[in-house]
């Protein structure tokens, strides 16, 4: 093995001028250098299954875990100095190990490359990422129960078009962003899964000449089993696809619901109000309280959809085994993962610091006619008629209220009988739009009983 003396590259015996522009661009450390602790953790199991298959000494393989070790120690306590010449992480820590333990560092690359040990690394990460996400959304989700269980019986227009179409409950309109979130959960949970194939001991792209336990540091590493093929391992970012696509989804659903709350937060809507812990103000206007948060929230979803095309991008082009342009993952990872977690605790703090205008809420619920098909499931249901025949029923019902400038609850009997002749007092029961809601009571359905079933379901479930 070559010798990293006199603070030089890992290859400079081969190569022996490589240009400055080379180096600053070549060298990843300002990214990867959050995955020592993965580094050091694989490097450890590494060395441990080298000994234990008798490739390496009893002492060489202390020596190295005592320096790995003493290493980290000096990355927590800020202490160790990230050298750009180094490139990335890897060699930032094997020359520190030369340092500290002398020549026998050079035995911990044995049976091992870069192009193992940098993917080890990231799936040992991105799988403790997916579960710092999952601990994030699981507080969304209680947070959004909260709001569910206060407002069971707050009744409003539920849209489509952004126009009133039939009157819901609130609870039910937020516990349809659990639902979202809880897929999302499931897209992570699913990663962590697919991440379960430990890359080391494929080496560099054709597996190694020594006889390593592949088995023995996948279990160590907590994989279920090593991968199978060594060309495909180092060229697989199949992993990382999924965790920006997971990310892309989920920031999606938080820009919905941002949006939902600031088209709310409208002088035209008027439904919700934000406390003055997630509003900003103007810099002219001295009355403004803007949504900025929720805006901000919206806006980073780009960022998310940027990551994961760019991605795709990298690898659409690329023949097996491993590139350069592979390099390029880690900043799109991090960047994305750090992000979404900022926005799914901004969004946790807008949940807590909202209230509903409730008496808004029901004066929109009680316009736009929008009872009027609870109307047409009443005429086919009491008066033998087609859903077809009701509805055009219901449509002149309508339209004479719009002509007399009325609501259907403020319709008279006789009105309402000029064109269904049949019609009894009962039908106005069906105008009132509690009844309305509670009306809803096939599963999945927006009745008070169905919600409060669903509310139990969900925090059994957490």
């Amino acid at each position: 093995m070559a010798k990293n003396k006199n603070n030089q590259a890992i290859w400079s015996t081969r190569i022996k001028d490589v240009s400055s522009i080379f180096q600053k661009v070549g060298s990843s450390i300002d990214i990867d250098k959050r995955l020592y602790k993965e580094d050091i953790l694989g490097s450890i199991a590494h060395v441990d299954m080298l000994f234990k298959q008798k490739i390496i000494s009893f002492k060489i393989k202390n020596k190295i875990i005592y320096g790995l070790q003493k290493i980290e120690k000096e990355i927590v306590k800020k202490k160790f100095i990230f050298n750009k010449k180094h490139e990335d992480i890897h060699m930032n820590i094997e020359k520190r190990l030369f340092e500290i333990i002398g020549e026998d560092a050079g035995y911990i690359h044995t049976a091992r490359s870069r192009n193992d040990q940098v993917i080890t690394d990231l799936k040992i990460w991105i799988k403790n990422s997916n579960k710092e996400i999952v601990i994030n959304l699981n507080k969304i989700i209680k947070s959004t129960l909260k709001i569910a269980e206060k407002n069971v019986e707050t009744i409003m227009p539920g849209f489509t078009h952004l126009k009133n179409a039939q009157p819901i409950s609130l609870a039910h309109y937020f516990m349809a962003y659990i639902e979202m979130f809880r897929r999302d959960k499931k897209r992570f949970n699913n990663n962590l899964e697919n991440l379960n194939e430990s890359p080391l001991g494929v080496a560099a792209l054709s597996g190694t000449s020594f006889n390593i336990d592949r088995n023995y540091t996948a279990k160590r590493l907590g994989f279920n089993n090593p991968t199978n093929n060594s060309i495909d391992t180092v060229s697989d970012r199949d992993f990382v696809l999924d965790f920006l696509f997971s990310i892309s989804v989920c920031s999606m659903h938080i820009s919905r619901i941002a949006e939902e709350l600031i088209i709310w937060n409208s002088e035209g809507y008027n439904l919700i109000n934000l406390s003055d812990k997630v509003v900003t103000g103007s810099s002219i206007m001295p009355q403004k309280k803007n949504p900025d948060l929720l805006e901000f929230l919206r806006g980073k979803t780009g960022t998310a959809f940027g990551n994961l095309f760019s991605m795709l991008t990298i690898l659409k082009g690329l023949p097996l085994s491993y590139f350069k342009d592979l390099q390029e993952d880690k900043e799109l990872i991090f960047k994305s993962n750090d992000t979404l977690i900022n926005c799914l605790k901004i969004l946790d703090e807008i949940l807590k610091n909202f209230s509903p205008n409730k008496k808004k809420m029901y004066e929109l619920a009680d316009s736009g006619f929008i009872t009027a098909t609870d109307l047409a499931d009443y005429l086919v249901r009491n008066h033998s008629m087609s859903f077809r025949e009701a509805y055009q029923k219901t449509a002149e019902i309508v339209n004479l209220a719009e002509k007399k400038k009325k609501k259907l609850r403020e319709l008279k009997l006789e009105d309402l009988k000029k064109i269904e002749p049949n019609l009894t007092t009962e039908v106005l029961k069906i105008f009132i739009l509690k009844n309305s809601v509670n009306s809803k009571k096939s599963y999945g359905g927006t009745s008070f009983e169905n919600i409060k079933r669903m509310i139990f379901k969900y925090k059994k479930n957490l």
